[in-house]
């Protein structure tokens, strides 16, 4: 797909309108979708969660976390935490806009997140306290693995999105932002 005719930021929500999207969930927090090489061969930035951690243990999810008191707002969330996670500097993210929030019903997480371009080659270092591995896969690859599917989790019957690829299946939170953003783009209709 020729991606150098879409203009991110007029295929996304701004951040006022987003954050007046209703979404389930009592604690905020903000995730990026880190994409590299737009419009030329654009692909997207996902983490591995480390299988030992407490929540959302070994499942790929876009960086970003919990909002802090010290956060000036969300999308400062976004960006702190995926300099945390994968060493990716806020200065080389141009933020384009922002997707709706979706909700977590387990953790009881409202995630908002944002889109940026991210620029230049600095390798990128996962950090070895909350990142197993920085994944990063194809647009036109996404679109070929999406699948709607039936998972069973904590014994609940769930009918959702996910994207299987080699190892690894994005499903959840995740998938759901990864939709939104690939329809808005038009790559997945």
């Amino acid at each position: 797909m020729n991606f150098s005719s879409i203009d991110l930021s007029e295929n996304l929500l701004t951040a006022p309108d987003a954050a007046g999207v209703v979404a389930h969930g009592s604690r905020e927090a903000a995730v990026l979708v880190p994409i590299l090489d737009w419009p030329r061969s654009p692909k997207l930035i996902f983490t591995e969660r480390h299988a030992d951690l407490k929540k959302h243990a070994g499942e790929i999810s876009f960086p970003g976390g919990l909002s802090e008191e010290s956060d000036p707002d969300l999308e400062w969330t976004a960006l702190r935490e995926t300099h945390e996670e994968i060493s990716i500097s806020p200065d080389r993210v141009e933020v384009s806009g922002a997707l709706a929030p979706v909700g977590t019903f387990v953790t009881s997480f409202r995630i908002q997140p944002f889109v940026g371009v991210v620029s230049g080659d600095q390798p990128l270092v996962a950090n070895p306290s909350e990142v197993a591995a920085i994944l990063q896969f194809g647009i036109d690859e996404l679109v070929d693995a999406y699948a709607m599917r039936r998972l069973v989790r904590r014994g609940v019957p769930i009918r959702t999105p996910t994207f299987e690829m080699d190892r690894v299946m994005i499903w959840g939170a995740t998938a759901r932002i990864l939709t939104d953003f690939l329809i808005r783009i038009r790559a997945l209709t």
